[in-house]
């Protein structure tokens, strides 16, 4: 059996390729991977397609990748209060 266990977020996200789709849980910004996504901000993937509830907002949660033009797409049901998006 493959360990799926990582000892940090940035070894996690380590993988995920430019043009990855990304499924991301929580509800407006709680319960969001907050941890994850600042590594995979760290890590440099670019043209993402993201599926999640809204896309953060200013300076918070996906709203970090949507600031920084990282999200090529996202599918959400909420649009809030985000300026950028």
């Amino acid at each position: 059996m493959v360990n799926k266990v990582f000892a940090t977020a940035a070894e996690a996200v380590a993988d995920v390729p430019d043009g990855a789709s990304l499924a991301v849980g929580g509800f407006g910004l709680v319960g969001i991977p907050s941890v994850l996504i600042d590594a995979l901000l760290a890590q440099g993937a670019t043209d993402l397609e993201t599926v999640s509830n809204n896309c953060g907002t200013d300076g918070f949660g996906l709203g970090l990748l949507l600031e920084q033009h990282r999200i090529r797409r996202t599918i959400s049901s909420y649009v809030g209060a985000n300026k950028e998006f």
